[in-house]
């Protein structure tokens, strides 16, 4: 009987196989009522396909910590954008900026691995970038470094683009 509720359960799943999910921080807020202090909570979800090149970012709110981090993945799952990728590095530096978060990518030879800090390295595993580096160089806000990660990642264009546009 177990194993057949198994076998539906995958069956179910389908096309999001392939899809990683990474919690980047989860927020704890208190509110201060008459009876005393109500929780709620926040949390940002970063979701990628590596081997399509697509992330999508979301940002959930509720009362418990489960619900948050669903409705965070729903919404990056509403959220994928394509990211251009040479082999498994960036074509080209680039900078992204979101409010007050400021960060720099730069291309690194194969085997570097990831040199980036903060809320950069989710985002760029998730997209399936293995070499890379990064300085985030506005502010620490792990949120506002995921949107000027997404940012900056949009931003990528190959080399056949560029010729293209040009010609």
């Amino acid at each position: 009987m177990a194993n057949n509720r198994d076998k539906r359960r995958n069956n179910d799943v389908g096309a999001d196989d392939a899809l990683k999910e990474v919690v980047v921080f989860v927020n704890r807020c208190a509110k201060t009522v008459k009876g005393g202090r109500r929780m709620s909570f926040s949390a940002v979800i970063v979701v990628g396909n590596p081997d399509e090149h697509k992330v999508g970012v979301g940002f959930g709110k509720a009362n418990e910590v489960a619900d948050a981090i669903r409705k965070g993945g729903e919404a990056a799952r509403k959220d994928m954008h394509s990211v251009t990728v040479h082999g498994s590095t960036i074509p080209h530096d680039v900078t992204g900026e979101c409010d007050g978060g400021r960060v720099l990518l730069k291309p690194a030879p194969e085997g570097t691995g990831l040199i980036v800090g903060g809320g950069m390295r989710p985002v760029l595993e998730s997209v399936g970038i293995r070499d890379a580096v990064g300085k985030s160089l506005g502010s620490k806000n792990r949120l506002n470094v995921v949107k000027a990660t997404m940012n900056a990642l949009a931003k990528l264009r190959s080399a056949e683009e560029i010729a293209a546009l040009r010609a």
